[in-house]
């Protein structure tokens, strides 16, 4: 069994977006880094990866994400597709026995999205994973719910800075060296559906009770409502429901 360590910068520019249909969908992260380090069940590195990819859903780079990733629209235009470069990345995973690392969960979520977004087949892809960042906290001592970021993890793990963050291929490799000081025997693959949808309870429809709301007010006052007055606070009632007025 070999760990793919992996991971993907990501383009969303909102002004080029081409050849994807919005209906019923968000606006896609498209994939333009991939990157991997491939560990042996060892923890020893075999194997790199990292490739950059020609964009197809938007036909700009945003300005954010070149100032976050460096990665710039002339760097990627000439690059291969994501069917070619997804194809190559499958002959590097080497089959669905592998265990995919991830730095959040993101990544993998992305990874299957894009995979569909080109109507492309996943059955060759891992779908057992292990996400590294809380296991970091809790060899860290650190609560549950304090998930640090790459950077600081890899600070308060004294690993040696050697190229810049939010690089696909210096963040995997990141997560690799980390991943090496954290695991623990009891540190067990999940898996991945990515058909999954949690779901969530029915809402009832309830209804005003509008005589008991009224009867309330009328003893607040010690009088009975004009109808104005009961127009009124029934109005105010369902508006305050909205929350719209919360500050």
């Amino acid at each position: 069994m070999n760990y793919i360590v992996f991971d993907l910068e990501f383009n969303q520019d909102f002004s080029s977006l081409q050849n994807f249909d919005l209906k019923g969908k968000h606006y896609p992260f498209e994939i333009i880094q991939i990157a991997a380090v491939k560990l042996d069940a060892s923890f020893q590195t075999i194997d790199t990866f990292n490739r950059y990819v020609k964009p197809y859903f938007y036909g700009a780079v945003c300005p954010f994400i070149t100032s976050l990733t460096g990665i710039t629209l002339e760097q990627v235009i000439n690059e291969a597709s994501f069917p070619e470069v997804y194809d190559s990345f499958l002959q590097f995973i080497g089959g669905s026995e592998a265990v995919f690392c991830t730095w959040g969960m993101s990544d993998i979520k992305e990874l299957f999205k894009n995979v569909s977004y080109h109507q492309l087949s996943n059955e060759r892809l891992s779908h057992h994973y292990i996400n590294i960042q809380p296991f970091v906290s809790k060899h860290l001592n650190l609560p549950a719910k304090k998930l640090l970021r790459l950077e600081h993890a890899v600070t308060a793990l004294s690993i040696p800075i050697n190229g810049a963050f939010h690089d696909a291929y210096y963040d995997a490799y990141y997560t690799s060296e980390i991943f090496k000081k954290v695991y623990i025997s009891s540190i067990k693959p999940s898996y991945y559906d990515p058909t999954y949808r949690p779901s969530r309870p029915v809402q009832t429809q309830r209804q005003i009770d509008t005589p008991a709301l009224l009867n309330q007010f009328e003893k607040m006052y010690q009088r009975p409502l004009t109808e104005e007055e009961q127009a009124m606070i029934i109005l105010a009632y369902k508006m305050g429901k909205t929350g719209q007025f919360l500050k």
